[in-house]
């Protein structure tokens, strides 16, 4: 099944290309998808917007085909749940992903390891070309490390520590990431749920 998946963030579409390679899902681009605006307060609600947004597109340039969107962040316990869907934007819209993390580990530069728990969260939106939906969710517990290591993946890979691991998902290989990952999780949970509904 032709999918289009509705962001531009190259790294993300890179990870979920792998993720699903194999699967049901063929993903592809749509070079003339236009973001919309996160305004919603969950991840389902932003993974919602994005998805329908495509959808829409989709329509009015006459391309009848499903459509993918996730939305993703990082919650963090001792901030409250704190950056969570504001994660892209946490620190000012404008900033780099090494000011985000930097500004993150401010926050926390007080805080005893055991209190450094938090976990990766992320939901997909699926709406098939006749406008079904189906979502999943994943999550990835873990702990915030004291600062960055490794410089692999994005977003805040280089200071989120699975649990279980010793090292953070900026020391991970593309490919062991995305073995565990909560995009990984919820990728397991939508195809579940899509073969349920075949």
């Amino acid at each position: 099944m032709k999918v289009f998946v509705a962001t531009k963030n190259s790294g993300k579409l890179a990870e979920m290309r792998a993720i699903f390679a194999g699967s049901v899902l063929e993903l592809e681009t749509y070079d003339r998808y236009t973001d919309v605006d996160e305004t919603a307060d969950d991840y389902i609600g932003n993974a919602r917007l994005k998805a329908r947004a495509l959808y829409e597109q989709l329509q009015e340039a006459g391309i009848a085909a499903a459509v993918l969107a996730d939305d993703s962040g990082l919650e963090v316990d001792a901030l409250g749940g704190r950056p969570g869907v504001l994660s892209a934007r946490y620190a000012g819209k404008n900033v780099s992903w090494h000011e985000r993390r930097q500004h993150l580990l401010r926050e926390l530069e007080n805080v005893s390891n055991d209190q450094r728990g938090g976990a990766f969260m992320c939901t997909f939106v699926l709406i098939m070309s006749n406008g079904t939906e189906i979502d999943a969710v994943g999550t990835l517990p873990g702990m915030i490390a004291p600062k960055e290591h490794g410089d692999s993946g994005f977003g805040y890979d280089p200071i989120f520590i699975p649990k279980g691991e010793n090292r953070t998902f900026g020391e991970f290989s593309f490919d062991e990431k995305n073995a565990v990952s909560h995009r990984r999780r919820a990728a397991d949970n939508l195809l579940a749920k899509l073969s349920s509904k075949e």
